[in-house]
């Protein structure tokens, strides 16, 4: 009978070293994938819009919610503040006004303002505007194309483009009044 009890024993203790040695194993795995997937997401975050600084901005054309139509390229030899925005954004409505004051202090100093609505109806989109008196150019982004051409992470989201058409500043999330007048600022004097 003890030979019995011991080969129960020592199968007992050859399950539990497996099953201890799977445990050990599922977790490395699992600590492994979490370290890949955390790898794998920062290498998209340095991939997207913020790499675009320091050079040539992609060029697009859009319609805006009155029917006139920009091409960036036109606008080559003044400096350019693009802001992502939404409706639904509630980060948006933060600053919303403020680029509005801005675009009214620089515009006699020809600082192109454009708002680009980001997955937005028309609707929401033209209240947006009214609630918060935008006057400059905006319009929607058909098919999220100039989205994707400046890899944005979201809404909002402001690039400076200088006079010679390079990307000075990715501005993710809203931005706040100091900056933004610094910012353009450094532009109109020539900085790129």
């Amino acid at each position: 009978m003890t030979e019995f009890a011991t080969s129960q024993d020592t199968e007992q203790e050859t399950k539990k070293s497996f099953l201890n040695a799977k445990t050990i194993l599922f977790a490395v795995g699992l600590v492994f994938l979490l370290g890949l997937f955390f790898v794998f997401s920062w290498g998209l975050q340095t991939r997207e819009s913020t790499q675009l600084q320091g050079i040539g901005a992609p060029d697009f054309e859009f319609t805006t919610f009155g029917g006139d139509r920009y091409a960036l390229s036109d606008l080559r030899g003044r400096p350019v503040v693009i802001n992502f925005w939404a409706s639904w954004c509630i980060e948006c409505y933060k600053e919303a006004a403020l680029l509005e004051q801005a675009y009214q202090d620089f515009k006699d100093d020809d600082v192109v303002f454009l708002g680009i609505a980001y997955l937005d109806t028309d609707k929401d989109a033209t209240a947006y505007i009214a609630k918060y008196g935008i006057t400059y150019p905006s319009g929607h982004d058909i098919a999220s194309k100039i989205a994707k051409l400046y890899r944005i992470t979201g809404v909002p989201e402001t690039f400076f483009i200088t006079k010679q058409g390079q990307i000075k500043h990715v501005q993710i999330g809203p931005i706040e009044g100091p900056q933004l007048y610094s910012l353009i600022e450094e532009m109109l004097g020539g900085a790129s």
